[in-house]
């Protein structure tokens, strides 16, 4: 079991900066940062930006792996976010993973494209989107024309640190997205119940992740991978709780998801309020307690 934390966007660099070399120094294998423009629960509060962010933390790390959690289509476009992504690469030396997922499809999704999409409409957009920067990562020069996205001799030097590109991580609860991690990701994310904050202690939700892991890997199988070729990375605090509340819940959860084919827990940095309250000295207490490897979803 490799373990990463979460941290928000939300502190001046001066303090954020301490967070993210604690991180690595508590011995987390990897952290990531979510790619918003805001939060609904706290858009008069301040939040940075993310690859701003993730430049400033790799240059305040050197072994720790880093991620977006998770980069959509929303407000991204495949050349721009490709670019950025094989900067992150280089500026991390090879430690940055490349989170992507469909979007929720309401409130932060809405801030910049109004148009309403149906759940298919976003699943045919964002598989395009892994598609087209799956081919800029790869290649030195790419041309493509789809249904929602056409590019013309994009060139991308001088690439990616590692061979053949950046590795990605999806977020799926559904088949179709699930097939699509199983052919483009090297890790499968989860956050249990999707666009839920209804956390239920991790012990109640143990079958539905049980469940999904088996999806994922039924996903493996019909694009013709081996299943443990995939990471599972279990993302808690919005419908996975409890985890957070002390050491021995903390080891406890890890065993359990660990028993039925997570590979990865993350967890929030504690605030001191909603969403993700909790006691940052959880976080040293665990810290001890880590004797995972640094080094990141390599």
């Amino acid at each position: 079991m490799r373990h990463g934390v979460l941290i928000l966007p939300e502190h001046r660099w001066r303090e954020a900066r301490l967070r993210w070399a604690r991180a690595e120094e508590y011995g987390f294998d990897h952290a990531w940062t979510y790619d918003q423009l805001m939060w609904r629960w706290l858009r008069d509060k301040p939040w940075f930006g993310t690859v701003p962010t993730l430049a400033a933390a790799a240059t305040a790390t050197t072994a720790i792996g880093l991620g977006t959690m998770v980069a959509t289509p929303t407000y991204r476009h495949p050349v721009p976010f490709a670019k950025e992504v094989m900067s992150l690469d280089d500026i991390s030396d090879g430690r940055f993973v490349c989170g992507l997922g469909v979007g929720a499809g309401a409130v932060d999704d809405l801030v910049v494209d109004r148009t309403e999409r149906t759940p298919r409409e976003r699943a045919d957009r964002f598989a395009e989107f892994v598609e087209v920067t799956d081919l800029l990562l790869r290649r030195r020069v790419t041309s493509y024309a789809g249904a929602h996205y056409r590019v013309d001799e994009v060139w991308m030097n001088p690439g990616c640190v590692r061979a053949p590109r950046t590795p990605f991580a999806i977020a799926a609860t559904g088949p179709r997205g699930m097939r699509l991690a199983a052919r483009y990701a090297q890790t499968w994310i989860t956050a249990g119940r999707p666009a839920t904050f209804d956390a239920r202690p991790y012990e109640q939700v143990l079958p539905d992740i049980a469940a999904q892991v088996r999806a994922a890997e039924r996903a493996c199988e019909e694009v013709g991978r081996d299943p443990a070729s995939l990471r599972r990375l279990l993302l808690t605090g919005a419908a996975v709780g409890g985890v957070l509340d002390s050491v021995e819940s903390w080891r406890d959860a890890s065993g359990r998801f660990a028993e039925v084919g997570i590979t990865d827990l993350v967890v929030h940095w504690p605030r001191l309020d909603f969403p993700y309250a909790g006691d940052e000295r959880v976080l040293e207490d665990i810290a001890g307690d880590l004797t995972t490897t640094v080094g990141g979803l390599r």
